[in-house]
C-alpha cells in the first residue's frame, strides 16, 4: 500500500433511548412517532464501537486519515461533532430534508457514490442502528463498491504493509470465523467489541468550530426505496400474567395445581 491509511466510518443519528418513544396518536396513518414535545437524539451505540475501531487503527498507525460520515437532516450533524470530538479528522454530511426517511438502498447508494471517488482503504459501520435493527447499509455498500465484506466482526487486525485485513466475526452456536480480505474492504462491528473513548478537551474545542462536508444526499445517484412503511403496531400480548389471592397456603395450593394441570409437575 502506498501512503497513509484512509477510513471512513458510517454514524447513524438516532432517537434516544432515555426518552419516551411511541407511536404517535395524532397520525391516524400509523407511520409516525412520538418521542416527547423535545425528542432527544444520540450517536446510534453501535456505530459508536466502529468508531472507536477505526480510531485505534489511527492510533497505531500515525498519518491515517479518518472520515466520519452521517445521513441525514440538519440535525444529524451532532453526530458528526461528536465523532470529530472522539477524533475523527473530517466530517461529511449527506443532507436530506427533514421527515424524510430514506431505505438503506437509498442510504448506501448515497454513501457508495461518495465513497467511490476518495478511494478508501477501510469503511466501518456499526452491525446495525438502534432504530430500525436492519443490519443492511454496510452489507450493501459493500456490494455496491465490489468490495469484500465481514459482518458481524468481534475483533480484526489491519496489515496495510500486505494490503490485507483478518477479522474474525460470530456465527451460530457460538463459533467464530476468521476472514482474511484484500484492501479495500468494509467490516460492520459487533457490540462489545470495545469500550468507545470518552473525548478530550482540545477534540471538543476543535470539533465546535471545524468546517464540515456537506452535499446534498439527493444530487448523488441514488436507488429507489425498494421498501415502504405501511404502519407501527405495538406487539401483541400472548401471555396474561395471573395474581392468586388468598392466605399463602391458599395460593400455594393454587399455584400447585396449576403446575399440575400444565404438566409441569411429576
Amino acid at each position: 500500500m502506498n501512503g497513509p491509511l484512509k477510513i471512513l466510518v458510517c454514524v447513524k443519528q438516532v432517537l434516544s433511548q432515555d426518552g419516551p418513544i411511541e407511536i404517535d396518536p395524532a397520525d391516524s396513518s400509523g407511520r409516525s412517532l412520538f418521542a416527547g414535545k423535545l425528542p432527544l437524539y444520540a450517536l446510534n451505540r453501535f456505530d459508536e464501537f466502529a468508531l472507536e475501531e477505526g480510531l485505534r487503527v489511527k492510533d497505531a498507525f500515525p498519518g491515517t486519515d479518518l472520515h466520519a460520515l452521517t445521513v441525514g437532516p440538519a440535525r444529524a450533524e451532532a453526530v458528526l461533532r461528536r465523532a470529530l470530538s472522539m477524533g475523527a479528522d473530517h466530517g461529511v454530511h449527506l443532507l436530506t430534508e427533514e421527515g424524510q426517511e430514506p431505505t438503506p438502498f437509498q442510504i448506501s447508494s448515497w454513501i457508495a457514490a461518495r465513497s467511490d471517488a476518495c478511494a478508501y482503504d477501510l469503511i466501518l459501520t456499526g452491525v446495525m442502528a438502534e432504530d430500525d435493527l436492519e443490519g443492511l447499509v454496510g452489507p450493501l455498500i459493500a456490494e455496491r463498491l465490489d468490495l469484500p465484506c465481514v459482518a458481524s466482526v468481534v475483533s480484526f487486525r489491519i496489515s496495510p504493509e500486505q494490503n490485507r485485513v483478518e477479522a474474525e466475526k460470530e456465527v451460530e452456536s457460538g463459533r467464530r470465523e476468521k476472514w482474511r480480505l484484500l484492501l479495500p474492504a468494509v467490516l460492520t462491528i459487533q457490540s462489545g467489541i470495545n469500550k468507545p473513548r470518552y473525548p478530550s478537551l482540545s477534540h471538543v474545542l476543535r470539533a465546535r468550530k471545524q468546517a464540515l462536508e456537506i452535499l446534498a444526499a439527493v444530487a448523488l445517484p441514488g436507488d429507489e426505496p425498494r421498501q415502504s412503511l405501511v404502519r407501527y403496531v405495538l406487539p401483541e400480548k400472548v401471555r396474561a400474567g395471573r395474581v392468586l389471592t388468598g392466605t399463602p397456603e391458599e395460593k400455594a395450593g393454587r399455584l400447585i395445581q396449576i403446575l399440575g394441570e400444565k404438566g409441569l409437575l411429576n
